[in-house]
């Protein structure tokens, strides 16, 4: 099968391409920069075209004849742009491609929206018809991207959307790694409880999801949250990092609310002026946004399968920490 996958080079893109290499598919990648892995990914047969999704010729390029798309490229956490970037990556580009994908009359169109388009969950675990209620900009945009890809599914193009939920594991030296290197240095600053739900997603299991969404007549105009078999709370998630590191970890509790406040004010001061915050609202949001799926849907529609459990996946991310002397 003949592929495109735009983002394909940051961590799951180019998890993803690896994957789709490996399975025999010829893939073509469209990614703003190189990322991590593109020299290994072109070596082993990629054809990687660096662009942006906003640019709709490079978008057709960088697709050239494939036939089945995965749309991952996303404005992510990324500091010192304007509200304006979000909205032109994350649905004018979303636009483009799926403009694109119509044009050249796919077999199917994958795109990877987020589990953040549900909020925080008043009543976990949430499903796919729990109330759409995004925190932030981010989430805000990639929602606003989904009737666009639902409009496609109208006009007979195959679509399915993903909604991730935290995805982590080897190749990411970001999502995970602050907890990690916190655990390492024997305490855990806790802010409230510590009884916040979180719901991870190990990179594998996602990649498993793609998978089983490209395959003809699954999960056609349907959305999907993937995350693994089991959500935690968020003192027990810390706990098991030191259990798969092999360290104690002590894990002191401090109030919530004036970080909170302290989140927002540094971001309304320091974003005008191009400073990076030294404290972001959406990493105080870890510490008290409830996050918790029924992924059962995926399981019965999709053929999705969490095999891996979330205490082998930090084990491997860990060992993954380890052999890139990052811990």
């Amino acid at each position: 099968m003949k592929t495109f996958v735009t983002g394909g080079t940051g961590f799951t893109g180019a998890a993803l391409t690896a994957r789709l290499l490996d399975d025999g598919h010829a893939v073509n990648v469209l990614d703003y920069k190189p990322g991590l892995r593109a020299d290994e990914l072109r070596a082993r047969g990629a054809n990687i075209t660096i662009g942006s999704v906003t640019d709709k010729d490079v978008v057709e390029r960088a697709a050239g004849d494939a036939e089945v798309y995965f749309h991952v490229a996303a404005a992510f956490r990324e500091l010192n742009v304007p509200k304006s970037h979000y909205r032109e990556v994350n649905v004018d580009g979303t636009k483009n491609v799926l403009e694109i994908a119509h044009k050249n009359n796919v077999k199917k169109f994958i795109y990877c929206s987020t589990c953040g388009v549900h909020g925080n969950i008043d009543n976990p675990p949430a499903d796919e018809s729990s109330p759409i209620q995004p925190a932030d900009y981010y989430q805000q945009t990639k929602y606003d991207a989904e009737p666009l890809v639902m409009s496609y599914f109208q006009k007979g193009m195959k679509t399915v959307i993903l909604r991730p939920a935290g995805i982590f594991g080897p190749g990411d030296p970001e999502r995970f790694f602050m907890i990690f290197k916190r655990v390492a240095t024997g305490t855990f600053p806790m802010l409230g409880s510590g009884k916040t739900l979180y719901h991870s997603l190990y990179i594998d299991n996602l990649i498993q999801a793609f998978l089983q969404a490209m395959k003809p007549g699954v999960g056609d105009g349907e959305a999907y949250l993937i995350a693994d078999a089991h959500h935690v709370e968020i003192k027990e998630l810390v706990e098991r990092v030191a259990n798969a590191m092999g360290v104690s970890v002590r894990i002191p509790h401090y109030p919530l609310w004036p970080v909170v406040v302290a989140g927002h004010v540094f971001e309304f001061v320091c974003t005008p002026l191009r400073i990076t915050p030294p404290i972001f609202p959406r990493r105080v949001d870890w510490f008290r946004q409830d996050r918790a799926f029924d992924v059962s849907k995926a399981i019965n529609e999709l053929g999705y399968r969490p095999d891996v459990d979330l205490d082998e996946g930090l084990r491997r991310t860990y060992g993954w920490y380890v052999e890139q002397g990052l811990l």
